[in-house]
């Protein structure tokens, strides 16, 4: 991100579900300075404004498939998981 923006990360949230909870990148933000926060796993609620940005995201790739007239069966299965 730094590179590309010229911007450098000083603070890193993500919803503890296991994907950055590992000794390396945890070592890694540390030597860079980043910190860190949590927030409870499969909670969508803390994190308001990136669930509403990806229901908008699924919300239209289903009125592009509806238009489309694609079969119901396969826009309903697109949902927000």
């Amino acid at each position: 991100m730094e590179n590309l923006t010229g911007n450098k990360i000083k603070f890193l949230c993500s919803n503890n579900g296991g994907e950055y909870v590992d000794k390396d990148f945890t070592g890694f933000c540390t030597k860079e300075g980043i910190k860190r926060e949590w927030i409870a796993p499969y909670n969508p609620e803390q994190n308001g404004v990136v669930e509403r940005k990806n229901k908008t995201i699924v919300e239209a790739t289903r009125a592009m498939m509806y238009d489309q007239d694609m079969p119901k069966f396969l826009w309903q299965k697109c949902a927000i998981r």
